[in-house]
């Protein structure tokens, strides 16, 4: 009778065990999905969550190319324009370089990407990104095209130099002035550190290509400096 009872209690134990295991389980999993609901990523430009990324393949797929061509000539240099600054470009450019959303700079340099493979270059780069002023950087924190320029090395295997070509003048935002004024308003705004490799073909990176002022400022100083082999790429351009 003792050996009975034992033996049914024995299996009562594990009984419970195994029953407390389970419930122990189902919390977990319960609760691994409630915090899977709160901090699940949504995506930036539709909201969705179904992804958990901060841009849905759908919102990427909706941005669209400009022709693969240049946009336009300065200097002898080609100046390429990836896309339209409008829609879902417009606000990944600005989401990574007014609202700090730097996790869309890789978005935004994968776009750059698939448009420079489309060019079908076959060299490796140093990848300067247009520089910003230390003062702009302590107001804004980051030069988010530094950021794009990192993420962009990393998919295209091309050399990040983000000390090549340094802001030396704390130049007026550009979006308001004219071309002839942002050609003053951009004088003597850069200068080349020669100690850095003046010999590799330099790949220029901005966001926005309006008069192609910027572009030709920092072309000109490279020249000074004996880099010729140029080419500059924007992610959009208001005309294409």
């Amino acid at each position: 009778m003792n050996v009975n009872r034992v033996s049914i209690l024995r299996h009562g134990l594990r009984d419970l065990r195994a029953l407390i295991r389970g419930i122990i389980g189902s919390m977990r999993k319960i609760f691994l999905s409630f915090l899977d609901l709160i901090y699940r990523k949504k995506c930036y430009f539709c909201s969705s969550s179904k992804y958990s990324l901060k841009m849905c393949p759908k919102c990427y797929d909706e941005l669209s190319y400009s022709d693969v061509r240049p946009n336009r000539l300065i200097m002898g240099v080609n100046i390429y324009s990836c896309g339209v600054y409008e829609k879902n470009l417009q606000k990944l450019i600005r989401g990574v370089k007014y609202h700090k959303q730097k996790e869309l700079a890789y978005y935004l340099a994968k776009f750059m990407y698939e448009y420079w493979l489309k060019i079908g270059v076959n060299k490796i780069f140093q990848v300067v990104p247009v520089p910003l002023h230390p003062n702009r950087i302590k107001k804004r924190k980051y030069n988010h095209m530094e950021l794009v320029a990192d993420e962009f090395c990393k998919l295209s295997g091309n050399v990040l130099n983000k000390d090549l070509v340094k802001r030396v003048k704390d130049t007026k935002p550009q979006y308001k002035l004219s071309r002839v004024r942002r050609m003053d308003n951009l004088a003597g705004a850069f200068e080349v550190d020669k100690d850095k490799d003046l010999k590799m073909p330099v790949l220029i990176i901005d966001d926005i290509c309006t008069t192609g002022a910027t572009f030709e400022e920092m072309i000109s100083v490279l020249k000074l400096n004996g880099i010729s082999e140029i080419v500059c790429m924007a992610s959009s351009s208001p005309i294409c």
